[in-house]
């Protein structure tokens, strides 16, 4: 069905009252859109897509959209999609702009955001603390963080806009961001004056910023700070000192810290399992590395090239070639996109120990596989 049948199906039944029919409608469009290859067709389609009302209150056709001509840096084209939505009434609605607001600040288009968010007066549209963290968000997102003090107090003051918890966790990724962790760690006493809690969001943004940064400590305190606020933990709080500890060889703390999470209900994810991984490397303990991968394996957790970016060369650099070739198979069993001279390092292990057949079906399961060939060669014999 070509895709204007399926956008005049949608019209048809958008006046009618089967909701069903509409939906499904809508779903027809959505797929076409995302099928389509040709960027251009893609803009115009989905302008053409805008003038159905339900097709509009769909945020992840637009974030689809934008996404993908952000990614082949069609940046005209987003705007010409984006400024196209201004004809609608939706526009005169505080969701709606703040939608289009973020997604210029997703596609690093901030001056754009800008004038979004200075022309909703014109449609009588109100712009509150919602609207003031798109633009915020949009600013952080651009990566424009010398304007972000200008929005952050200029606009909220000039707007008469109370900034909230949301507005301060921006600012807070905007100095984590730019590696000023002191003026994040600051933030914290200017909200406390200000009466605004910080969440577990706040706390986690500037702890990880910390410890990925080797301020040990100075996150440790910050921990104890959070949990004496009665901030709960959540997964990305554990992570981040999972983490930190491994960074700081603390291994047998790491694993307290991830019992401790299964204690108290807060399930482990890949990056929990990651951080106790690299911990082990990082001590060079092979058989705890080892065990840790099992249990990634054996939970539900999907595995990341990462873990084996981190595992492969260690088990090769530990002559564990049984462990390194398992790992090997399982890359290509998942499908997972490494670089090659990961694999190489492999396929050269084994044939320097003879072992050739397996050196072999990696290099064939390399260069023989139905999404990305790696081009592996046996090494010369002399």
């Amino acid at each position: 069905m070509s895709f204007s049948r399926v956008l005049q199906r949608a019209f048809c039944t958008a006046t009618q009252s089967n909701a069903a029919t509409t939906t499904n409608s809508i779903g027809a469009i959505s797929t076409n859109l995302y099928k389509e290859r040709n960027l251009k067709r893609l803009v115009e389609k989905f302008k053409k897509s805008s003038e159905l009302y339900r097709f509009r209150t769909k945020t992840p056709i637009y974030e689809d959209t934008v996404r993908r001509l952000a990614a082949a840096k069609r940046f005209k084209w987003i705007e010409e999609i984006l400024e196209d939505q201004k004809q609608y009434p939706d526009f005169s609605t505080e969701g709606f702009a703040v939608r289009l607001v973020t997604l210029y600040g997703k596609a690093g288009m901030f001056e754009n955001a800008e004038k979004v968010f200075d022309e909703m007066p014109e449609k009588s549209c109100e712009r509150t603390v919602l609207s003031f963290n798109a633009l915020l968000g949009a600013c952080v997102n651009s990566k424009k963080f010398d304007k972000v003090d200008e929005v952050f107090r200029g606009v909220s003051q000039k707007l008469s806009i109370e900034p909230d918890v949301v507005s301060y966790n921006t600012v807070v990724k905007a100095f984590c961001e730019m590696g000023s962790l002191e003026s994040a760690v600051s933030m914290l006493v200017e909200m406390e004056n200000k009466g605004v809690e910080p969440d577990v969001i706040t706390f986690n943004t500037i702890m990880n910023g910390l410890y990925v940064n080797n301020q040990f400590l100075a996150a440790e305190k910050l921990w104890s700070r959070m949990v004496g606020k009665n901030v709960v933990p959540d997964v990305r709080s554990y992570n981040a000192r999972l983490l930190g500890l491994a960074s700081e060889k603390k291994t047998n703390e790491a694993v307290e810290l991830f019992e401790e999470m299964r204690n108290k209900e807060v399930k482990p994810d890949v990056f929990s399992f990651n951080a106790l991984i690299k911990g082990f490397v990082n001590e060079g303990k092979l058989e705890e590395a080892k065990q840790w991968y099992r249990e990634l394996v054996k939970s539900s957790c999907a595995l990341q090239k990462w873990t084996f970016q981190m595992l492969v060369p260690f088990v090769c650099k530990k002559g564990d070639l049984d462990f390194a070739f398992e790992l090997s198979e399982e890359i290509f069993k998942r499908r997972l996109l490494v670089d090659v001279e990961l694999l190489q390092v492999v396929v050269d292990g084994l044939a320097k120990a003879s072992r050739i057949n397996e050196a072999k079906k990696i290099v064939k399961l390399g260069n023989t596989n139905t999404y990305r060939r790696y081009n592996l060669q046996l090494p010369s014999e002399d």
